[in-house]
């Protein structure tokens, strides 16, 4: 099973190439960030057609998340537990069924970036984590395969920046930050990509600014967890680093992983 996470910076002004990568990637799972739309706007006709069951939790102008599943999904859930009142549509949650494999439970999120920090958008980040931390406990006790991927908006460590030092102000690197992350992981979670290469420079995401693409001043914040009943089945991860150089890319890049 190809499991994959994308943040694609609103999905109709890319769907075009979006669409391309879907075509020549062919993930079985795929759980995208920012598609920036309410749940009518999002072009699920385009994608039944290639063969996915869609779920989709928009919001308008911003943020919105969205899984597809080329399997049947079940216990569908649309944000993340925790606070009734967040209105902010970040978190989408099921339950993919394949025929002949267990099924897998498939989290895709995408964490608030928290700039200024501090301040009342960095106190939101570090709650939403707090929420996130706990609703993966929660998923832990169930003892089943989980991967929850996406948009973390966490430099996890100093390899995973180009210049560390530039980030060290700033809410994706912040200790406060990466201790939140870290709780979260050792948890008993796995990061795929670290699993595979524990101390190699991939990065993710590219800003549009300063010829950042084009230097290679990246940053590494789209993961893949993995409950120890996921990590059990894992294959292969890899990031499709060549979309960003292509026409119009969103600043992300694909990172998918492969389960047995």
């Amino acid at each position: 099973m190809k499991i994959a996470t994308f943040n694609v910076n609103s999905i109709n002004a890319r769907l075009p190439r979006i669409l391309e990568w879907f075509d020549a990637a062919k993930p079985d799972v795929a759980v995208l960030q920012e598609i920036k739309c309410v749940d009518e706007k999002f072009p699920a006709g385009e994608f039944e057609d290639l063969g996915y069951n869609v779920e989709v939790h928009g919001q308008k102008t911003y943020n919105g998340v969205a899984l597809l599943s080329k399997y049947p999904l079940d216990d569908v859930m649309k944000g993340l537990p925790g606070d009734k009142d967040d209105e902010q549509a970040r978190y989408i949650e099921a339950l993919v069924m394949p025929d002949d494999a267990d099924p897998v439970r498939i989290g895709g999120l995408y964490l608030p970036n928290g700039n200024p920090a501090p301040g009342p958008k960095y106190d939101y980040k570090l709650s939403w984590m707090k929420r996130l931390k706990q609703h993966a406990q929660d998923l832990l006790k169930n003892e089943e395969a989980f991967v929850l991927a996406g948009d973390y908006n966490v430099i996890p460590q100093a390899e995973d920046a180009y210049d560390p030092a530039a980030w060290a102000d700033d809410a994706l690197f912040r200790p406060e930050t990466r201790a939140a992350f870290r709780e979260i992981v050792n948890l008993g979670l796995t990061d795929a990509l670290r699993q595979a290469d524990p101390n190699g420079v991939r990065y993710t995401f590219w800003d549009y600014q300063r010829g950042s693409w084009q230097k290679d001043h990246g940053i590494r914040i789209d993961h893949l967890l993995l409950s120890p009943q996921a990590a059990d089945r894992f294959k292969d991860v890899g990031i499709d680093r060549s979309e960003r150089g292509k026409e119009k890319p969103s600043d992300h890049v694909p990172v998918w992983l492969e389960l047995a």
